[in-house]
């Protein structure tokens, strides 16, 4: 199950990430500008966006065997199509509902957690989870360079598209939503996880959660606002770092992939320390601050790095900051994520999509922020300074939001 959901996130950022690869030869054929492109790039996070609540909620539902072999098999179809593409309307509406196909795995592979992961064990799986889309994002930088160079930017996603079916066949003939239907685990490990999962209280066990609950809880809106705070950041890097960093520091198209790969190795080893931290902090019995003290370390690293990187007039001394930004930023994952497991309960599918949300709102904005600022005001400095802003902004979030304070009351 952990394999799984590991590589299935390693194929979520490599599909995302080979949009911004292939801005160059893709803007060139359609003749889109940057403002254009922006766009491009934006549009996927708001189909993202849209789309969580419905894509957590189908896991809720329908369990996530279902949910994410339909959900990737949608966004394959989709990922294919991206190279059939043949003006910028049609390159919209492709991204658009990409973007609305992905929307749905990260709450899925919440509510496999539920089922599967000890509550002790829960940051650490899911740092391994997130790890796994950074390292796919940075194997796929210079790795869809390569691909672009020898087959063409549009073979290239049809090659990915095809690569995501064979997940989603893998998926749907070995996992099950509950392990103990699960025929390759023994009865010991299969009475561990009963024993060790949080459980559920008869009374609420079938209990719904309307959408107006969900929303008017405090703990929620603060979840989602802190958690915008941390994608503006992390959308930079999956985006615009690639085609500022080949600008700026006049690099050909290998030489910026690999670069631009550096923050995304941060990433991953912020996703892996966070992990842990939670887990070890939660294990000493102090179960809110296993997720607020590791998200605001997190946050205070980012808002660091983001600043630091403006001052650098060389392109090591640039992503050496930006890798710091990226590895505090994705630091913030293990504590937001399992912080909605937390709150969500059996309606960890809906909460984590709710967050996730608002999360790629603030996507959506980087996405356009970037390019405008810089138009508007002829420098990349003012989106740095604002990024960094709602950083500090995620640090006092965090401050006040209660991980033992679930949206719908169950029996721990």
């Amino acid at each position: 199950m952990a394999l799984g959901m590991f590589l299935l996130a390693l194929l979520l950022y490599i599909d995302r990430v080979c949009i911004s690869v292939a801005k160059d030869p893709v803007a060139g054929e359609l003749g889109l500008s940057d403002k254009a492109m922006g766009w491009v790039l934006s549009i996927f996070a708001l189909g993202y966006a849209l789309f969580q609540v419905p894509g957590g909620r189908l896991a809720d539902r329908f369990g996530p065997r279902l949910a994410l072999t339909s959900i990737v098999t949608f966004w394959s179809a989709l990922t294919a199509l991206t190279g059939a593409v043949w003006n910028y309307a049609s390159l919209l509406f492709v991204r658009f509902f990409f973007g609305a196909g992905e929307a749905g795995a990260f709450p899925g592979m919440s509510r496999a957690i539920f089922s599967w992961i000890p509550l002790k064990e829960r940051g650490l799986i899911t740092g391994i989870n997130f790890s796994g889309s950074r390292l796919g994002a940075a194997f796929a930088l210079p790795f869809v360079a390569w691909l672009i160079d020898a087959y063409g930017w549009r073979m290239t996603f049809a090659i990915l598209g095809v690569i995501g079916v064979v997940w989603a066949m893998g998926w749907w003939f070995l996992f099950r939503d509950d392990p103990t239907d699960h025929a390759a685990i023994s009865e010991e490990e299969k009475e561990y996880i009963r024993t060790h999962r949080q459980q559920i209280s008869s009374n609420t066990k079938s209990a719904k959660l309307p959408l107006g609950r969900l929303f008017s809880s405090s703990n929620m809106w603060m979840t989602m606002v802190q958690y915008f705070c941390s994608n503006f950041t992390f959308f930079f890097a999956l985006t615009w770092l690639f085609p500022y960093l080949k600008s700026k520091y006049q690099l050909d198209a290998m030489e910026a992939g690999f670069y631009a790969s550096a923050p995304f190795i941060f990433g991953a080893i912020g996703n892996w320390l966070a992990g842990w931290l939670v887990d070890y902090i939660y294990r000493q019995g102090r179960w809110n601050a296993s997720r607020s003290l590791t998200a605001m370390i997190g946050f205070s690293l980012a808002a660091i790095g983001l600043i630091g990187s403006v001052y650098m007039d060389t392109a090591l001394g640039a992503v050496a900051f930006l890798s710091l930004a990226i590895l505090g930023a994705d630091m913030t994952l293990p504590p937001s994520w399992t912080l909605c497991v937390d709150i969500g309960k059996q309606h960890s599918g809906t909460v984590s999509g709710a967050m996730n949300m608002a999360g790629n709102i603030g996507s959506f904005i980087t996405a356009l922020a970037f390019p405008y600022l810089q138009a508007w005001t002829g420098s990349v400095t003012p989106f740095f300074f604002v990024g960094a802003a709602l950083n500090v902004l995620g640090v006092i979030l965090w401050s006040r939001i209660k991980a033992d304070r679930p949206i719908v009351e169950v029996a721990l």
